[in-house]
């Protein structure tokens, strides 16, 4: 009898145990396992759908992504620019006196400031050329140079006194153009004369060279544009 009881306990206990953790679901509510997964599912927010429709589903999430990300990248640091090559030193001139005004009133234009300058320097103006033998050292030794020539058929010169910058040297002649003391030198040459040079002759005065220091390639060309204007605007790199 006693062991009739054990059991009868043992199997209510046992069938309490279960109750209370939901092995048996609820009675009420139906809340068995099969009802569990159908709630947690929720298979009336399955949809089946196309391969096509599928496609169409990922674009669309793939052009909202870009979307999103595109105020990010266009608030990031634009890319720095390439540095300007700058220009060490343009040097224009020597100017003449009335060329020099007219590239002064245009060049005030370029507003340039401390990156201009201009200094005066000496100039010759050459009016003509001459064709000479250079300085023999002394009035004897020119003599005999001019004995020399005599020689060689040549007649038409003279020596350079002692107050001029060719001192005891032979003039062989005095011309206007370059071209007419380069053909008096080849006649020389045919004659044996190879001593003799040509010299530039005129007034020298003062002219004015402009120099500009660290500018760009931009504005250097805005410079040249202004002195292909004038004859004597040579325009050359300097120091």
């Amino acid at each position: 009898m006693l062991k009739f009881v054990f059991w009868i306990l043992l199997g209510l206990n046992a069938v309490l145990f279960a109750y209370s953790k939901g092995y048996l679901g609820n009675v009420k509510s139906e809340e068995h396992e099969p009802a569990r997964v159908k709630n947690q599912l929720e298979p009336q927010r399955v949809q089946m759908v196309t391969a096509e429709q599928a496609q169409a589903a990922a674009a669309s999430a793939a052009a909202a992504s870009s979307e999103a990300s595109a105020p990010a990248a266009a608030s990031a640091p634009a890319a720095s620019a390439p540095p300007v090559a700058v220009v060490a030193c343009t040097e224009v001139g020597p100017l003449s006196p009335a060329d020099e005004r007219r590239f002064q009133a245009r060049l005030a234009k370029l507003d340039l400031g401390e990156h201009e300058t201009h200094v005066t320097v000496p100039f010759q103006e050459v009016t003509s050329r001459l064709v000479y033998i250079p300085s023999q050292g002394s009035k004897e030794a020119a003599d005999r140079k001019a004995a020399e020539l005599r020689s060689m058929g040549v007649t038409n010169f003279f020596i350079i006194p002692g107050d001029s910058p060719y001192k005891y040297g032979i003039s062989l002649g005095l011309f206007k153009s370059e071209a007419s003391a380069q053909a008096m030198l080849a006649s020389l040459a045919k004659q044996g004369v190879r001593s003799a040079r040509i010299a530039p002759r005129g007034p020298v005065s003062n002219r004015t060279v402009y120099q500009f220091r660290g500018i760009d390639a931009d504005t250097r060309a805005k410079i040249v544009d202004i002195a292909d204007r004038y004859d004597s605007a040579d325009v050359r790199a300097c120091k």
